[in-house]
């Protein structure tokens, strides 16, 4: 398999994960809005659960990053850049947790906008999903073709 094969591959992998994710995440902020501030300041009331949450979303990050590194067509570039922002998102949390929380405390003050990019990002979500879990989408024909020979009749 070349290399760009398994760009593609790897890129629709990711796709089917984060593609879903970003949907029920955002779409569920949206939904418990009135409760943000409240999750917020139950989160950092002790400072055990932002360091635990950013180990695990930095090596979440990491994972993405160490194993997609590519930047050819859209959903790559996307899937590329949630890695780097899921990075940036774990050292706030586990290096500066009082920027974290003045970042969350603004963005809850700003309903209106953090609820326009939670859509804007589950409609990413949409797109990635799509991308992940369409047969032959954006399949070049000598790997669709192989898919098909090698599925036994």
């Amino acid at each position: 398999m070349n290399t760009s094969l398994q760009a593609h591959d790897r890129t629709r992998m990711f796709a089917r994960v984060l593609g879903p994710f970003l949907i029920i995440v955002d779409l569920t902020a949206v939904l418990r809005a009135s409760e943000m501030r409240t999750l917020l300041n139950d989160f950092t009331a002790n400072s055990l659960w932002t360091w635990v949450a950013g180990a695990f979303v930095l090596v979440g990050g990491l994972v993405i990053i160490a194993l997609h590194q590519y930047w050819h067509g859209a959903a790559a570039i996307i899937v590329s850049a949630l890695g780097w922002l899921v990075v940036l998102r774990g050292l706030l949390l586990l290096a500066f947790p009082e920027v974290f929380v003045s970042i969350g405390n603004s963005v809850i003050d700003a309903t209106a906008w953090w609820k326009a990019a939670c859509i804007a990002f589950a409609l990413l979500g949409v797109y990635l999903t799509y991308v992940g879990w369409m047969p032959g989408l954006d399949e070049p024909a000598s790997h669709a073709t192989n898919a098909r020979a090698a599925t036994p009749r």
